[in-house]
């Protein structure tokens, strides 16, 4: 089923109970397996970015205090793929920041890494920018699983965040990635001062792309100080919840990603976003610039979630 801007933005607003029990529905018939993947990222190629993304410390274009960093070194993206793999993770990302990946050495620096990440059995998945659709077909035969490559928010919105790259190049950079037969990571950013309809809108582009992404990350704006959006209030959880719900109904069969900002949200609210059919967090103490949830709570928390040993601690007995 195909649903748009104004189904979409109806089931935004179902009373939260009933918003949650369908997307529960719809997730337990979708994947009768609950449980939640663990995916790692790294940024191998950190700062210096020459777009100017108003959310983010990267950008060459904003006073930001930020460690510049050069391509990372592969004896090190070995140790921490490795690390990632001893640690549970299923899925292993990398980032640079790149307008556009270039031939050349960049481009062979990258496959070896998805190479080495490939042979220790882990998911591999790479955010770098726009890339064509040969480059695209040489991250395939290098044995890239998944593209992260978001469309931050709505068209009409995201032109008062970048200027430095259009919306349609995004969704060209998309259909390469489409083509080659990678699968496509696409999702957005809430908090940047949009209004709930261009949160429907971004949906529902979502869900008119061919085909329908393969994971939808869900991102609340974390504000760095030196960005443009570093007085934005923080996000209310609950619409992080109302998001995960929705696109989990709209888009039944995509892994939804509870990715930048979780951070910030309590235990309850995170388990919410669980049982509203988020099926996959980023998993380590740090994402490509930003603080990330400590491995340790969230083993507990995904203890909690799945009930393992829950009923073992002293504190939790019946």
């Amino acid at each position: 089923m195909k649903y748009n801007k104004k189904k979409i933005l109806e089931i935004l607003n179902l009373s939260l109970d009933d918003l949650i029990f369908k997307a529960q529905k719809v997730h337990r018939k979708f994947f009768r397996n609950t449980g939640v993947q663990l995916a790692s990222l790294v940024s191998i190629k950190t700062g210096s970015c020459p777009e100017d993304c108003k959310y983010c410390p990267q950008s060459a274009h904003f006073n930001v205090d930020i460690k510049k960093e050069k391509l990372m070194d592969f004896s090190d993206l070995k140790t921490a793929a490795f690390k990632a793999k001893k640690n549970g993770a299923d899925r292993f990302c990398m980032g640079a920041a790149w307008k556009k990946l270039n031939d050349g050495p960049e481009l062979d620096s990258v496959l070896d890494m998805i190479k080495e990440v490939k042979s220790l059995g882990l998911e591999a998945c790479v955010t770098l920018g726009s890339v064509s659709y040969s480059q695209a077909r040489k991250l395939k035969e290098a044995g890239l699983d998944a593209y992260n490559h978001n469309i931050d928010t709505s068209p009409d919105f995201y032109k008062k965040i970048i200027s430095t790259r259009t919306f349609e190049e995004r969704l060209e950079t998309i259909k390469n990635i489409s083509d080659a037969g990678i699968s496509v990571c696409c999702g957005g950013i809430i908090g940047m001062g949009e209004t709930w309809e261009d949160r429907a809108t971004m949906l529902e582009v979502l869900v008119n792309l061919t085909p329908p992404p393969e994971s939808v990350p869900l991102n609340a704006l974390v504000p760095v100080k030196g960005t443009p959006l570093e007085n934005q209030p923080p996000v209310n959880p609950l619409e992080m919840v109302r998001m995960v719900a929705t696109t989990r109904i709209v888009l039944p069969k995509t892994r939804v990603r509870l990715s930048a900002g979780r951070k910030n949200f309590s235990n309850e609210t995170q388990l919410l976003c669980l049982l509203a059919g988020a099926n996959s967090i980023f998993y380590g103490d740090s994402l490509l610039t930003t603080e990330n949830n400590q491995m340790d709570d969230d083993r507990k928390l995904l203890s909690e979630f799945s009930n393992k040993d829950f009923l073992k601690s002293d504190n939790n007995r019946l």
